[in-house]
């Protein structure tokens, strides 16, 4: 699927936004995530508070402690583990594990938040352009892990976040939207990630809105 590339981008300062195009229905999301969980529960606060026209279908984490599981459960979400260990090096039947388990809750729009495996043609197949990946970095720059030590490390002022469709390679994907975070004078790791993970929970919500308008528009049957 091929569509117009859509990207917002915004400031810290930047608070008013177009409202997102409407689709027919909510759009069923299916969120991937390995730990905290943050923005997945951002996601379902925006959703709660009429910010979002989605509907989350359910959560596949690959950590057995993660604490994504506990949010998923606060809001009633059905919440699977599929643990990456107990398939090995074989990284495309776990791939095919989860995307039959996102197409058994009918998911259309596919979240990564906080998601720390690399995705295989596999899982591309089964949602081919219908997966989204937020990232501590203005991309270009900076992908892959640690991308804030990295902006530290390279001196730049001036970090943020992505969100972008996902492809094969890390990172690379159609950026949906960015958010600017100023690094200040005496920034570590810790409080720059602080104000890049403020920045990613206001975005995210509305770049998924974005993604669902854009493949609504490139075929409206389908979402």
């Amino acid at each position: 699927m091929a569509f117009r590339q859509n990207r917002m981008s915004i400031s810290p300062s930047d608070r008013a936004v177009n409202p997102p195009v409407p689709t027919a229905a909510p759009i069923q999301l299916g969120v991937m995530a390995s730990g905290n969980g943050s923005n997945f529960e951002a996601i379902c606060q925006a959703i709660a508070d009429g910010r979002l026209d989605a509907r989350i279908q359910v959560v596949v984490y690959n950590n057995p402690d993660a604490y994504v599981r506990e949010r998923a459960e606060k809001w009633g979400i059905p919440a699977i583990l599929l643990d990456h260990r107990l398939y090995g090096k074989d990284r495309e039947t776990f791939d095919r594990a989860i995307v039959e388990t996102l197409h058994q809750y009918e998911v259309e729009l596919v979240v990564m938040a906080g998601w720390m495996r690399r995705v295989t043609q596999v899982f591309l197949d089964g949602f081919p352009m219908r997966s989204i990946n937020i990232h501590p970095s203005l991309l270009p720059s900076f992908p892959g892990l640690h991308a804030v030590e990295q902006a530290l490390e390279y001196g730049v002022k001036v970090a943020g976040c992505t969100v972008h469709w996902v492809t094969l390679e890390v990172d690379s994907g159609p950026i949906v939207a960015q958010a600017a975070v100023p690094v200040r004078e005496g920034d570590t790791a810790a409080t720059l990630q602080a104000r890049i993970h403020i920045e990613e929970h206001r975005i995210y919500p509305k770049a998924i809105a974005i993604a669902a308008a854009q493949l609504h528009q490139a075929d409206p049957a389908t979402v």
